[in-house]
């Protein structure tokens, strides 16, 4: 995971600088697992920050320019808001990895293992689902709204295994229940969105060097007090991520990169950015490939 990026002495300073932050090698779990490990939650999240901003400061290297000017917008799904706001320079990297440590332990605690759940609900709109979840006894909300036709939902297991069943019962082409260890998104979490709160009122926030399209309101972030609001709401609130590509859309971008592991971003903004660009950024060859074509 990331492995790649290394050769570039700024993403390697980047690993380097999250194994500091967190106190521990979690740069040598990244490259040599075990995987059972390294999808835990505590160190998933600062660890796909890593490998994100490690890519977009090997590309800032080989551009020889700062994001800032290469870059309108950024978002990030969920965590990866946060990889979002350090490349905006809203945090800085030890900063972010601390942070996301905690959210990820927040999360684990805030619900007992096996009491919560996830689904993917896919080939029903998000209005269909809302009207489902609506009609559910006990806890289950939508947590992502992914893309037209793919929403997930979140909540206590017996609350989520109703709506899947009624998704089914309402034509849902495919059902997924999610192998996640705590239900995210959800009201369920609002014991780890306190904890956050408390802790980002105690970071340091930048104003962004670029606007950063928020999950909750898909709306851009341009001044702290708005950052550090978004970030607490979105622990329990949606990710608009079908509403953020539109807005990325209405404003005109026709290119989108993704930074960091995995191309499942990548495949959402094709089918939501009509006409743009979709390019990958995750390995030494990606760095190459897409600064040719910001070059260009």
């Amino acid at each position: 995971m990331g492995t790649s990026l290394a050769r570039y002495p700024a993403a390697a300073a980047v690993f380097a600088e999250v194994d500091d932050a967190l106190g521990r090698p979690l740069s040598r779990l990244m490259a040599d697992g075990p995987e059972a490990e390294l999808t835990l939650t505590r160190n998933a999240q600062p660890a796909l920050l890593a490998v994100s901003i490690a890519a977009v400061r090997a590309l800032q290297a080989e551009l020889d320019r700062p994001l800032s000017e290469v870059c309108d917008l950024v978002a990030g799904h969920s965590l990866g808001e946060y990889t979002a706001l350090t490349a905006a320079g809203a945090f800085d990297v030890a900063t972010a990895a601390q942070l996301l440590e905690l959210r990820g332990d927040a999360m684990q605690a805030a619900v007992p293992v096996g009491a919560g759940g996830m689904a993917a609900l896919i080939g029903l709109g998000v209005e269909h689902v809302a009207a489902i979840v609506a009609g559910v006894d006990g806890v289950v909300d939508i947590a992502n709204d992914n893309a037209d036709g793919q929403v997930v939902v979140s909540g206590e297991r017996v609350a989520v295994d109703t709506a899947v069943a009624a998704a089914r019962d309402a034509g849902a082409r495919k059902v997924t229940v999610l192998p996640v260890s705590a239900p995210f998104h959800c009201r369920l979490m609002r014991p780890a969105a306190e904890r956050m709160a408390a802790a980002l009122a105690e970071v340091t926030i930048a104003p962004p060097a670029m606007p950063v399209v928020a999950n909750v309101t898909a709306e851009p972030l341009t001044d702290v007090a708005a950052v550090r609001a978004a970030l607490i709401d979105q622990v329990c609130g949606r990710v608009r991520w079908r509403e953020t590509m539109v807005a990325l859309g209405g404003e005109g971008v026709d290119r989108v990169v993704e930074a960091g592991a995995g191309r499942v971003l990548a495949g959402l903004a094709k089918r939501a950015v009509r006409g743009a660009t979709v390019m990958n950024l995750e390995t030494a060859d990606d760095v190459v490939a897409v600064a040719a074509a910001l070059a260009g």
